[in-house]
């Protein structure tokens, strides 16, 4: 910036306010952002993609894990010293102090999801243009992802109480959106050119148990509340459907004849967390890992393209080399597609803190060495059976050395790619037939017949 800035005194603008926007955390946490910057853009802030060009700047904070914090604290002190006037919102805002302690000089703190808290922080900072236009915002809302896919979030929360984590805490429990609402928005999003809908939550299973399962009218039919009829719905729009934090209750089994009718996508993304029955009873998650096994070769009986990805935790309080033997053994069996491995860190408030047998710094970088040096194997077994096969894949990015794409096995920016070396005939967005040419343990590299 080139004035020095009160981080006090707002400012009455001629022009429109700009306001930037540093989203941090998962994808439900950019979501938030998105709603947030939808609200300022219909009244007549503009976004600013650098902090020179912002009168302000949000910083919405991730405060799952330490490491996370860590990351926030240090957005916010970037922000500050790039632009000085920054307001904190998100997981990390629900602890005010220890963010002012840091940094004193940020002009407000809200916690996750307070929209209206986030927006009057906004208007205090920086008053909103005197005549705002309603029609500065697209019908579909302010997007932060490419224009060819965005997240569909249905609820809000969590009902679990896994040792480990604080998200209840921090998001309260299941807050479940009227199926109509979700499918309104999802056909909204569809108008507007998108072609993938990544659906999430804390728990997108337990859709709609908090309010009964409730119906509503969308397309005039009635829709209940419940992911299989919500999976059903989006499978009408005509574009990939793929869903994420799948817990496996038994009515997920339903999902996998719309998958194999190509209803939704063959992707299910499960936190197995564990496979160790006495790790996962001390994670305080569902513990009968045989039945598990047993459901994903059903499930594969039914649905032969299905794509499992999971995340696990080595290195939790208790866990023994025996308990790491069983989780390989598992994992060699489950055959999952993606899998992603977090060494265990504790969690400020988590039950996990008071649990005996933490595990040395370096037993659980050798653990997850050993882990990940086992779902290589297995990741580079299952993809090279597509060698040779024709896929259907999405275009993410072209540049003058061809296109990075995805399958219907890759969601965006966690799972692989498909890379079409050499193809500058394609464009963002277009859904496009490959054949399947060389693979190794993450990706896949592909030509247009």
């Amino acid at each position: 910036m080139s004035e020095t800035l009160t981080p006090t005194a707002p400012r009455r603008l001629a022009s429109a306010p700009k306001i930037g926007i540093v989203s941090l955390g998962c994808p439900k946490a950019l979501v938030d952002s998105e709603r947030i910057l939808t609200r300022l853009r219909a009244e007549g802030y503009e976004v600013s993609p650098t902090y020179d060009g912002a009168d302000a700047v949000i910083v919405n904070t991730c405060g799952f894990l330490d490491s996370a914090k860590a990351e926030s604290l240090s957005a916010i002190g970037e922000a500050l010293a790039e632009n000085g006037r920054v307001i904190v919102t998100g997981c990390m805002g629900g602890d005010e102090a220890s963010i002012r302690d840091t940094h004193p000089g940020v002009l407000a703190v809200t916690g996750p999801h307070q929209y209206e808290a986030v927006v009057a922080a906004v208007h205090e900072a920086v008053p909103p243009a005197p005549e705002p236009f309603i029609d500065l915002v697209p019908e579909q809302g302010i997007k932060l992802t490419p224009r060819h896919y965005a997240y569909l979030k249905i609820s809000e929360g969590c009902n679990h109480r896994c040792s480990f984590c604080i998200i209840p805490s921090l998001r309260g429990d299941l807050m479940s959106r009227p199926a109509a609402h979700v499918l309104t928005e999802a056909e909204r999003l569809a108008k507007a050119g998108v072609k993938e809908l990544m659906v999430i939550s804390q728990d997108t299973s337990a859709y709609g148990l908090d309010i009964g399962y409730a119906a509503s009218s969308w397309r005039g039919k009635e829709r209940r509340a419940h992911i299989t009829d919500l999976a059903d719905a989006l499978g009408e729009l005509g574009i990939w459907v793929r869903m994420h934090y799948v817990y496996p209750y038994p009515h997920v089994d339903d999902l996998l004849p719309l998958m194999a009718e190509g209803k939704i996508l063959p992707y299910l993304d499960i936190p197995f967390q564990h496979a160790s029955p006495k790790v996962l009873k001390a994670m305080r998650r569902p513990a009968n890992q045989e039945k598990v096994l047993h459901r994903i070769a059903k499930w594969r009986e039914i649905c032969p393209d299905l794509a499992i990805r999971s995340t696990f935790i080595v290195g939790f309080p208790g866990e023994t080399e025996e308990d790491v033997d069983f989780l390989c053994d598992w994992l060699k069996e489950a055959e999952l597609d993606r899998v992603g491995c977090f060494k265990y860190e504790p969690v400020e408030g988590a039950a996990a803190n008071e649990l005996e047998g933490a595990v040395p710094e370096e037993v659980k970088q050798a653990r997850w060495e050993r882990f990940m040096q086992t779902q290589q194997e297995i990741s580079a077994k299952r993809l090279a059976r597509k060698v040779g096969t024709m896929i259907d894949v999405i275009v993410d990015e072209v540049d003058g050395e061809g296109a990075i794409a995805r399958s219907k096995a890759d969601a965006p920016e966690i799972d692989g790619n498909v890379f079409l070396n050499g193809d500058t005939d394609v464009k963002p967005g277009d859904i496009v037939q490959v054949r399947v040419e060389h693979a190794d343990e993450y990706d896949l590299w592909a030509i247009r017949p």
